[in-house]
């Protein structure tokens, strides 16, 4: 089935996220229709922290392997590895080229800011001049960076949708009525970050949401699931606690 259409089944798209190609085959052996990555799975394995927008190589090179796949693969690009909309829309020409079917475009920023508005815009709209077959999901951070936005989420996602993007993410979304507006105003497909106890798969069907992204979750638990058992060989270590995302950013950056 074609990625766009993926989106508008009868429940929502779970998109799970690979750091490797082994992770990305065995969720396609797994019967997961299409796959996405985790940027913070591809800056942990390259001994990087993520977000800082150092893995441009590295999203490349996964991007490569990956689109051998048999099912559509969608790019986390963090920001665009720039700031200048003429080379993040290189880059999607470029993924396009591999044969990679969508990316993820942030609007957050390594300092804790969104990209003004207007930026991202245009930026977002260079991409779709220049790979216009590209699923571009448009992830906004309103919500991701701190305190929840409603009425800034509503903005960008009008904004986004309006500057061509295909979709529109929002990490941290979780009460039903703030779901409920940004489906109302993107008019285009919405994905929610999953989120154990707070954003169940069977509600967020029932809301109308489109796509599921499981994040780095996967990662932090394939971490988690590496030390459990190699300590098991001497019958230690007992229960250990997960890891958060905080947690292996300390655990890359020494700290």
């Amino acid at each position: 089935m074609d990625f766009r259409e993926l989106h508008h089944g009868d429940r929502p798209l779970v998109l799970p996220n690979a750091w490797d190609f082994a992770s990305g085959a065995a969720l396609v052996q797994a019967g997961f229709p299409a796959i996405g990555t985790t940027s913070l799975g591809v800056a942990a394995a390259a001994g990087k922290t993520d977000a800082t927008g150092d893995t441009r190589e590295e999203t490349i090179a996964l991007a490569r392997t990956l689109a051998r796949l048999p099912v559509p693969v969608t790019v986390d690009i963090e920001g665009g590895f720039s700031d200048r909309a003429a080379d993040v829309a290189g880059l999607a020409a470029e993924l396009a080229s591999f044969g990679i079917a969508g990316i993820n475009l942030e609007d957050g920023r390594p300092d804790g800011t969104l990209a003004p508005l207007g930026h991202q815009t245009s930026v977002l709209a260079a991409v779709k001049r220049a790979a216009p077959g590209l699923f571009l999901n448009a992830r906004t951070d309103t919500f991701w960076l701190g305190g929840p936005d409603r009425e800034e989420t509503l903005r960008r996602v009008r904004a986004y949708a309006e500057a061509g993007a295909d979709g529109v993410f929002v990490p941290g979304i979780v009460d039903d009525a703030d779901i409920r507006a940004v489906l109302e105003a993107a008019g285009v497909p919405l994905n929610v970050l999953y989120l154990p106890g707070r954003t169940e798969y069977p509600r967020l069907a029932r809301l109308g949401v489109h796509r599921v992204s499981t994040g780095s979750l996967p990662f932090r638990r394939a971490l988690h699931a590496a030390v459990t058992a190699a300590l098991a060989v001497t019958g230690e270590g007992g229960d250990r606690p997960a890891l958060g995302y905080g947690d292996v950013q300390r655990l890359v950056s020494g700290r």
